[in-house]
């Protein structure tokens, strides 16, 4: 039976979600439709969204075409009115089965997008697999009670709701049943996880209990972490527990004091370098990565310029760089805009610093050895998601210990140790 085509956009939450719609829609007999599941991060997100519609629809006339995900949350009346989409259906919607045996009984258009906002539980159904991926996705959480000045996504996602530690710990048990050796928690405020729940449970506390509960899971990763909510418990779980895999990637956004205020994030620029340290102090070999936004409203050279020193001084490795796009709704789209080429020539200079430290980075591994993971037969990744370039062709998933002998565009190469 083949499965039905999905497109999958955004964040790694997303990933997983695309599983649920897979599995709903194999019980129901959809493998005829299209579903995309859409982001919408940015203005930009939502340019190249209505663009890619229209080519998918083109070169695929005859098949439904379902519109998911946050785009679809956020602008439905938007995507309402394009006759490239079918039928839309919401965040909550796409995680539940029965708004697929209504898809499948229905000889019209859908259109089931409701309240994000009342949904007070999170919905997590169990997968079997994740389809083309060698990590299992596991969602802990979705939603966020924060309300940065640039972010729409709450909006699309609803307030934070927490998936219950019994099943958080069962679907990790059933990813590794299908021989998925490194599961990645996941959701949209991460950092958050525990505090809607009766029984108050800590990130911290979540991933010590997962990895009590399932000793086979040799390698956790957790998705982005915000600053403000890192406490010590965690901190001290880097240094005790070497399944947590060292690669940290965290809601930087600025090194800017009164830039943040304005973003309304909830640390300063001391509190990054704090928790940075105190991190890499019990975990020597972490290696970090940071979202960055250039050119937020108001941005002066010399706070950007802080946002730049503060890369070296923590030696954050991966940047991903967001150029400011006003999104309609937002504080931040009433704010005193900066100019877009001004916006533009800083992303670039962030960019630029981004592959000097992915380069300092591969060079500081030379003549070490590390442990991978195949992630297509030829290419994989270290435990601090560094890319690795393998000569010879492995079996994907597989894990493996290297000696890192140089470095190519694809990534380290090196010697692999039998």
């Amino acid at each position: 039976m083949k499965d039905p085509k999905i497109k999958t956009y955004g964040c790694r939450l997303n990933f997983y979600e695309s599983e649920v719609i897979r599995k709903y829609a194999n019980e129901n007999n959809l493998q005829d439709h299209i579903f995309i599941n859409s982001c919408a991060v940015t203005n930009k997100t939502i340019s190249d969204l209505k663009h890619e519609i229209r080519k998918i629809k083109k070169d695929n006339k005859k098949s439904q075409l379902i519109l998911t995900g946050c785009a679809a949350q956020i602008h439905k009346q938007d995507f309402e009115k394009m006759k490239e989409v079918d039928s839309i259906i919401g965040n909550k919607e796409k995680l539940e089965s029965s708004t697929y045996k209504t898809i499948r009984k229905s000889n019209h258009n859908v259109n089931l997008v409701g309240d994000i906002f009342e949904n007070a539980q999170a919905i997590s159904p169990i997968i079997e697999k994740v389809k083309n991926r060698i990590r299992g996705f596991v969602q802990i959480q979705n939603g966020c009670d924060h309300r940065c000045t640039f972010c729409i996504i709450p909006y699309g996602r609803g307030n934070s709701r927490s998936v219950s530690p019994t099943n958080i710990v069962e679907q990790v048990k059933m990813l590794l049943e299908k021989n998925y050796k490194e599961i990645v928690l996941t959701g949209v405020d991460l950092t958050s996880y525990g505090s809607d729940l009766k029984d108050k449970v800590s990130l911290s506390k979540l991933v010590k209990l997962i990895l009590k509960a399932v000793p086979d899971l040799k390698r956790l990763r957790l998705s982005s972490l915000d600053i403000a909510e890192i406490d010590d418990e965690l901190i001290e779980l880097y240094g005790k527990e070497k399944r947590l895999l060292p690669h940290i990637h965290l809601s930087l956004q600025a090194g800017d004091n009164m830039i943040l205020k304005r973003m309304k994030r909830r640390h300063l620029r001391e509190d990054a370098i704090y928790a940075i340290n105190h991190i890499r102090a019990v975990r020597p070999d972490v290696v970090f990565g940071a979202d960055l936004i250039a050119g937020f409203p108001t941005e002066t050279e010399e706070m950007f310029m802080n946002s730049v020193k503060l890369i070296d001084e923590c030696d954050i490795t991966f940047l991903h760089v967001f150029p400011f796009s006003p999104r309609e709704g937002t504080p931040a789209s009433r704010m005193p805009q900066v100019d877009r080429e001004i916006i533009k020539k800083r992303a670039k200079m962030l960019r630029k610093i981004g592959e000097r430290k992915i380069s300092e980075h591969y060079d500081k591994l030379r003549n070490k050895e590390i442990n991978l993971i195949v992630e297509t037969q030829n290419q994989g990744r270290s435990d601090t998601f560094a890319k690795v370039y393998l000569e010879d062709s492995f079996e994907t998933g597989k894990i493996m210990r290297m000696y890192v002998t140089g470095k190519r565009q694809e990534g380290l190469v090196g010697n692999i140790i039998v």
